[in-house]
């Protein structure tokens, strides 16, 4: 008992080097993918919105292996098994699956979507130089006269949600490009 609990775990003794891979190599071509949309766009510095992409990518990349993770263990078997085939020999036996990887991957685009544009966000306003202040409470009329006399106001938040969404789709259709290249 008690050499049990001193003992190390041991290492995998196969690893999906593959998928870490070309883990590594979807965050090589989203970073700057993502960074270039977050300058043209929002505005930022080169340095900030090479901050804002790797910050969100990272993030999104790692929530996402964690829920795989989590949801893994309960999957069927027979998904189970096509997973580890797909993995391992880059194939499927069954052809629903294919169906079954289309559905997963909207769902995973649009999650991810959501979890890059809630943490750009929170970046944005946390990392603004004048930190949380709230807005002065301004009366209506003052504020569509601050509008017309003002026209470059835009509605940040419509903006970032924009600009999320055009750089995570440039940057999964660049990966999509990669994979059916890979796949040929």
């Amino acid at each position: 008992m008690l050499n049990d609990i001193f003992t190390l775990p041991t290492p995998p003794r196969l690893l999906p080097i593959g998928v870490m891979l070309f883990n590594l190599l979807f965050f090589l071509v989203a970073i700057p993918i993502e960074a270039y949309v977050f300058n043209f766009r929002l505005k930022f510095d080169k340095k900030t919105s090479i901050f804002y992409a790797i910050a969100t990518n990272l993030f999104s990349g790692t929530i996402g292996w964690v829920i795989f993770f989590i949801l893994e263990p309960t999957l069927p078997p027979e998904f189970k098994s096509e997973l580890i085939n797909y993995v391992f020999f880059n194939n499927f036996r069954s052809p629903t699956t294919q169906a079954t990887l289309i559905f997963t991957t909207s769902i995973i685009f649009f999650a991810t979507f959501l979890m890059k544009f809630l943490l750009l966000q929170l970046l944005v306003f946390t990392l603004r130089e004048d930190g949380w202040k709230k807005p002065e409470i301004v009366e209506t009329s003052q504020r569509r006269q601050l509008r017309r006399s003002i026209p470059g106001i835009k509605l940040q938040t419509t903006n970032l949600v924009t600009t999320t969404l055009i750089a995570n789709s440039f940057s999964y259709t660049v990966i999509t490009i990669i994979l059916l290249i890979r796949n040929r």
